[in-house]
């Protein structure tokens, strides 16, 4: 028995790693349109609008499929769901390479917001077999870091890739390469431990809990007084994020400042960086320096309401070191801080609904971003353009409304319940 728990301890590393490379994925995806964004304007001849909607198009299903994503993932399994969903992805991201316009641009895009939702989720119930309760935590922060890594390749790699080969066959090699981890989890991911034959890694649970039903799960969950200042920070933090890392940054930092692409990569890189150091820092800070989740958030919140108040009111006005720190500001403390967030959540509620409610707070980030990217750029359209770039004043009007939702994050975070059990 102790020979196949260890081949169980050594293969769980082999699964962790092909999923978390297939994490990429999602968060390149979800950020890649602020590089490519004014070429895609240019060679699909959109407005701003229509590329806010192009881009929001991810978040639409993404947001959908959250609820449905547990539900395949205990009917189907981990394995068939996100292998079947990653080939619609696959299928995606190629047609909005090749579309010959708008149309099929937004049909890929929202297929591939519909492949990629199928990962996270089932992730997550295979760590939960293969990992000890112990270890949970510290593979999903791995995980986490690991979509940082995705949004720095939206970043300056996919700002070079697209200057070589244009954003067109850039989408498409991204296509190839989720067809390419689409095959790698068929062969190599395997739900549970059970399913080679092996004993699992994981602690035995001992008597389990009376379930409660979907249906039930939901009541309780939306029902709670103390679980919609979370949504609401959630839909906002997120609205800002989404809204200026994943598209209008580029467009700002190229009409406004006139920084080429690749500096522009450079610079929303730093989203990504402070991800990747942000995930593990605030864990730190809440786990060990405040012993509180709410401090934590209050604090990100008010950083990043000042952080959208720089944007909103010096918009033209920033020297090039403080774009770089708003951009790393950003992705410490309106990215990487979901992590809090989504912590905050599970722990408002019985564990035997922890899905439900993750997976129903999961809604309203996406769709923040689903709503504020294509109002963003209808402030834009409609402040028009000067020389072909959209005017200053309509990007302070833009970044006006963020700050706007900066506000309203902070003073949600002001009425959240602390649920950090103190020993």
């Amino acid at each position: 028995m102790s020979d196949l728990l260890n081949k169980a301890l050594r293969y769980r590393w082999l699964i962790f790693w092909i999923l978390a490379f297939s994490y990429i994925l999602v968060y390149f995806h979800r950020l890649c349109p602020a590089v490519v964004a004014v070429d895609m304007m240019r060679d699909l001849r959109a407005g701003g609008t229509l590329l806010g909607l192009l881009s929001s198009a991810y978040f639409y299903p993404y947001a959908l499929m959250q609820l449905p994503a547990g539900l395949l993932s205990d009917s189907w399994g981990p394995r068939r769901s996100i292998t079947l969903f990653f080939c619609v992805a696959t299928i995606g991201s190629i047609l909005l390479g090749l579309a010959p316009s708008a149309f099929w641009a937004i049909v890929g895009r929202a297929l591939v917001g519909l492949g990629v939702a199928m990962l996270f989720v089932p992730t997550m119930k295979v760590l939960a077999e293969w990992f000890r309760v112990r270890e949970f935590a510290t593979m999903t922060a791995i995980l986490m870091v690991m979509g940082g890594l995705g949004s720095l390749t939206a970043a300056s790699p996919l700002a070079l890739l697209s200057n070589w080969i244009g954003w067109r066959l850039s989408f498409v090699a991204v296509g190839v390469f989720t067809v390419v981890m689409a095959i790698l989890v068929w062969l190599f991911v395997r739900d549970r431990p059970a399913d080679l034959g092996w004993p699992s890694p994981a602690e035995p649970l001992g008597s389990s809990p009376p379930s409660i039903g979907l249906l039930e799960g939901m009541r309780r969950v939306l029902t709670y007084p103390r679980f919609w200042p979370v949504a609401i920070w959630f839909f906002f933090d997120c609205a800002i994020f989404f809204s200026f890392g994943g598209l209008w940054g580029g467009p700002y930092l190229m009409q406004v400042y006139g920084v080429t692409k690749a500096k522009a990569g450079h610079i929303l890189s730093m989203l990504a960086m402070g991800m990747i150091v942000g995930s593990p820092l605030l864990s730190f800070l809440s786990n060990r320096i405040f012993q509180g989740r709410k401090p934590v958030l209050v604090l990100s919140s008010f950083i990043v309401m000042c952080l959208t108040a720089l944007l909103a009111f010096y918009t033209d006005g920033l020297p090039t070191a403080a774009l770089y720190l708003i951009c790393l500001g950003l992705g410490i403390f309106s990215s990487a801080i979901v992590v809090i967030g989504f912590t905050t959540t599970k722990e408002l509620f019985p564990v035997q609904i922890a899905g439900t409610s993750t997976g129903l707070v999961n809604l309203f980030p996406f769709a923040g971003g689903a709503l504020f990217q294509p109002l963003l750029g209808y402030v834009l359209e409609r402040a028009g353009t000067v020389g072909g770039a959209f005017a200053l004043s309509g990007y302070k009007q833009a970044f006006l409304i963020l700050f706007v939702c900066g506000l309203i994050s902070f003073l949600a975070c002001l009425f959240l319940k602390e649920t950090l059990v103190r020993e």
